[in-house]
Parts: structure tokens; sequence; C-alpha cells
């Protein structure tokens, strides 16, 4: 089974950090992704079922690209971003100049540190590995093959760290570029997900 990871676009508060904010793409972002897609379709691409973050920054792309190529669209609340709490819809920039130390060691040791009244790394993990297996059990069910899953950068970076093996810490070095695509193959024994990287 595999899935093609597609990160939205920019948006209107891509200075931030959105995290659940529901800020919209920009039109610069809807192209981003649009590109994205049309040249994964050039090359053949081809995907059983379209999932979704139900934050409207990959929604509305997810809901027409769904209706376009007529596939079935699964909202999944587990392929969110992460949730920054106090610091959601404030810039680095000002979390810097107010809380210099506290966003250091969370860009450090992202595992340990997180924002004040925010989701703590390990619920984050756990959030996004329920929403996989759901994905795995939804696509066994279904007999789907290849899945689009719309999502945005938190959620690709841990997967990529999952995938590379890499100390978890290594999350925020990890690469998801707006509305590019990324792409893993997931396979399950012993009652677990496997995750191969896709070139």
């Amino acid at each position: 089974m595999r899935l093609d990871l597609l990160r939205h676009g920019e948006t209107t508060f891509s200075h931030t950090l959105r995290g659940h904010l529901d800020d919209e793409l920009t039109e610069q972002g809807w192209l981003q992704m649009q590109s994205t897609i049309q040249q994964a379709l050039n090359a053949q691409m081809q995907w059983d079922v379209i999932i979704s973050s139900p934050l409207q920054r990959c929604q509305k792309f997810a809901v027409a690209l769904a209706q376009q190529l007529e596939k079935p669209l699964l909202l999944h609340t587990e392929m969110k971003e992460m949730f920054f709490g106090d610091w959601e819809g404030v810039s680095t920039q000002t979390i810097y100049e107010t809380e210099p130390e506290l966003l250091a060691n969370f860009w450090q040791f992202p595992t340990q540190y997180h924002a004040p009244n925010g989701e703590s790394f390990a619920q984050f993990q756990q959030r996004v590995m329920h929403g996989v297996n759901r994905i795995y059990t939804k696509m066994q069910q279904n007999h789907w093959h290849r899945a689009l899953v719309v999502t945005h950068g938190g959620v690709i970076k841990l997967l990529t760290c999952l995938v590379r093996q890499q100390a978890l810490d290594d999350l925020l070095k990890m690469p998801a570029e707006l509305g590019k695509l990324y792409s893993l193959e997931l396979s399950h024994h012993d009652n677990e997900i496997h995750f191969v990287e896709n070139k």
C-alpha cells in the first residue's frame, strides 16, 4: 500500500505557527498544489482514494480534486497539524522575542518541549499513528492500493522521521515544502505499521 502525502500550499497565515487555525490557501498556495498534482497525473500516478485533514487549507483542494478525479474523499481529524496552544497564529519572530529559550528548546528537542498549552510530541505522534492505522484498515477493507493524503508539514515531518528511522528530535529538520508530494509505502506485520520511503 502506498501513501502519497501532499502538503498544503501557502496560506494567509503562512508566516505564523498555524496549527489548528483554519486559515485559507492563497491563490499562490492553490497553484502550488495544483502544479504538483498535475505533474503527478502527467506521470500516470493514480489514486484509489483522497484523504484529507479537515482544515480548509487541505480540505478545499482535496474536495475539488476528488470531484475532478471522481474518487472517494475521506476526512481524517488525526491528520491535522500539531496544536500549538498559546503559539497558534503567532510568528516565530514574535515568539523568539518573548520566549527565546522555550522556542530554542522546542526547535532542538521537540520530543521534550512543546508550546504552552499546546499538544505534546507524544500526543501528536499517538494521534497521527492512530490516523495512519485507521487509513491502513480502511484501504485494506476497500482493496485500495494507493491513497493521496492532503495534510500538514508536521504530519509529513513525523512520518518522514519514522520512515528514515531518524531520531525524533530531528523532526523539524525533515523536508516538507509547501505544495510538495512525499511518498511512503505501508506494510503491516506483528500488529504494527511499517514504512518504507519512496524516492
